[in-house]
């Protein structure tokens, strides 16, 4: 967990007003989380924190090059990454991260760890469904694509003879 400790923020020091902080994340960093997803990556983040008596305000961006495996063929390609999120804290009695844009840390705490942050604003932007942009396009040459186009031609081949059943249901729309 050391390794995480470079993406704690001590905003006990800052004085009120607006700060700016900059960070490189790569697959070193995922693996701290158990997420292996990626080949490989190459993302910036950017912080910039609004200090205020009372509360922080936080807006992060993010962008960068994620190698990812093609969910349809398994390809590997390069995602261009965008994100970006805002998250607001606040100080009470006791912890709590129940909300995705409010955080509330313990009265008396002088430093803010975003690394949980940055990791999640960063997974949960891309698609939940990853499709290799040579697939959208028709322009991707791969051995699964080539057998999935056999099997597809075989199955059309074939003397198809549907169930009438199944074709009252389309009555229904």
């Amino acid at each position: 967990m050391k390794f995480l400790t470079q993406y704690a923020i001590n905003f006990g020091r800052l004085i009120e007003g607006k700060h700016e902080f900059q960070f490189q994340l790569k697959k070193k960093f995922f693996a701290h989380f158990d997420y292996d997803e990626f080949n490989s990556c190459k993302i910036t983040a950017k912080v910039k924190l609004i200090k205020k008596l009372n509360l922080l305000e936080l807006e992060f961006c993010s962008y960068g090059m994620i190698n990812l495996n093609c969910h349809v063929s398994n390809e590997a390609f390069d995602y261009v990454h965008n994100s970006n999120m805002d998250l607001v804290v606040k100080f009470g009695s006791n912890y709590n991260n129940d909300n995705d844009e409010l955080l509330i840390l313990p009265k008396g705490s002088h430093e803010l760890n975003i690394s949980q942050q940055l990791f999640e604003m960063i997974v949960l932007s891309l698609p939940i469904k990853i499709i290799h942009p040579g697939i959208i396009d028709g322009s991707l040459k791969s051995d699964t694509l080539s057998r999935l186009k056999i099997y597809e031609s075989k199955f059309k081949d074939k003397a198809y003879k549907r169930d009438p059943r199944w074709d009252k249901l389309k009555d229904l729309k």
